[in-house]
């Protein structure tokens, strides 16, 4: 009977109607739920129908039935692919060709994925190799195409005052994990991150899942899962800014600052010119002191992007911190103005009450020689209060009993002559 099912599945398949052809193959995996043959070909159906993420599914439990069948691999493969997840789809052809080398399908597929990643080279080795397998089988068509393949990658010489044809982009559907991100982005965490199990549920490769689900972690606050899944994203060789930036916040967030600017300077090497970045391990240093460095960061955002409220506001926090007040009024001022213009009213009251800090009175403010010679310490120590604590701490266990100000001036006296100043 379940072979009856397969059949009327395939004859309905072959008239395109997909939805009639799952139904039947459904009906023969409930009749035998070992039929290898009847989840491949309902994953072709459903392929076909565009529902990319169950085709994947059936593809895989036809494989745990079947693993030596080189042809749901390629399906496989292609399924990925359209899912943009291009290690797993890379993965499956390599499976492919390993159970039939001269199956130039495989070696062609490929090729477009290698030209994907950028590596030209082996896409056009590839194709090469598809070219001569269609060659050898006298499938001129498709020899043809992988030869006109090769070409399209080959460098052109640059033709003066001549008009060529231009080849159509192909228009694909708008990147699904993209959706999901806005999704979340607008406050829908939750549908996000069912959507995103799902499909590491039925594709366990997916790389680019794990980065996405990192990311809505993260807006959930869960960092702790969140660098496990960019962790997972980068073995799977899913080496994006994304990853290393997300996660960077993530440590950031669970106090490893060290950690996260590893992460930072990481995603700069491939977003030099990112100045979210720059901001991101400004964000980092100040935390752990260094306050050079973060305002060194900020003014490198702002020389990328010099209309980054936030980059003047938090360089204004870091003058603060080193007792610049000047420079951290300037900043204020600059990042008010530029919050009123656009209506951010919540961070405009929130700069103005920090200009009202550093410009009222206070007792600490008052204690002008405390603060110069406070000042002073750090920029001995390159901006690192922790430094400055620490030598302080130091000289008051051994000089018991005297004033702030006279351990400040202890350890300034103290460092200017190591170094001979």
């Amino acid at each position: 009977m379940n072979n009856d099912f397969y059949n009327q599945g395939l004859e309905k398949a072959k008239e395109k109607d997909y939805s009639g052809a799952i139904a039947e193959f459904t009906r023969a995996i409930e009749v035998n739920p070992y039929f290898a043959g009847a989840y491949y070909h309902r994953g072709l159906a459903f392929y076909d129908s565009g529902s990319i993420l169950q085709a994947v599914s059936d593809y895989t439990e036809a494989l745990k039935l079947d693993a030596e069948n080189f042809q749901v691999y390629y399906s496989r493969a292609l399924a990925r692919l359209a899912l943009k997840n291009l290690p797993g789809a890379l993965g499956d052809i390599d499976a492919a060709i390993r159970l039939k080398y001269n199956y130039a399908a495989a070696h062609n597929l490929r090729g477009i994925v290698k030209r994907k990643q950028g590596d030209i080279h082996q896409a056009i080795a590839n194709f090469k190799t598809a070219a001569e397998l269609y060659l050898q089988q006298q499938d001129k068509e498709n020899c043809r195409r992988c030869l006109e393949s090769i070409q399209q990658l080959q460098p052109k010489p640059v033709v003066v005052a001549q008009t060529t044809a231009t080849t159509t982009p192909i228009i694909s559907q708008k990147d699904y994990f993209t959706q999901l991100l806005e999704a979340a982005e607008k406050g829908d965490t939750h549908q996000a991150l069912e959507d995103l199990n799902w499909v590491l549920q039925t594709d366990p490769q997916d790389a680019k899942a794990y980065c996405c689900r990192g990311v809505v972690y993260c807006k959930q606050g869960k960092y702790r899962q969140a660098i496990a899944d960019f962790n997972h994203a980068l073995r799977l060789n899913f080496q994006d800014a994304i990853v290393y930036r997300n996660r960077g916040r993530a440590r950031s967030y669970l106090g490893d600052d060290q950690g996260a600017i590893a992460d930072f300077q990481q995603a700069l090497k491939l977003q030099p010119n990112d100045p979210l970045l720059y901001v991101a391990r400004g964000n980092a240093y100040r935390a752990m002191g260094n306050y050079l460095g973060a305002i060194d960061d900020y003014t490198k955002a702002l020389q990328i992007n010099p209309d980054d409220a936030q980059a003047y506001y938090y360089r204004g926090i870091t003058y603060a911190c080193l007792e610049e007040m000047q420079q951290a009024v300037t900043d204020y001022q600059q990042a008010a103005s530029m919050f009123c213009e656009g209506e951010d009213w919540e961070s405009y009251q929130m700069v103005l009450d920090s200009l009202k800090k550093i410009q009222s009175p206070s007792p600490e403010i008052k204690k002008s020689r405390y603060n110069v010679l406070r000042q002073r310490l750090l920029r001995l120590v390159g901006g690192h209060w922790a430094i400055a604590e620490r030598l302080v701490d130091e000289a008051r266990y051994n000089y018991p009993g005297m004033s702030e100000e006279w351990y400040l001036q202890k350890v300034i006296d103290d460092w200017e002559r190591g170094r001979g100043m």
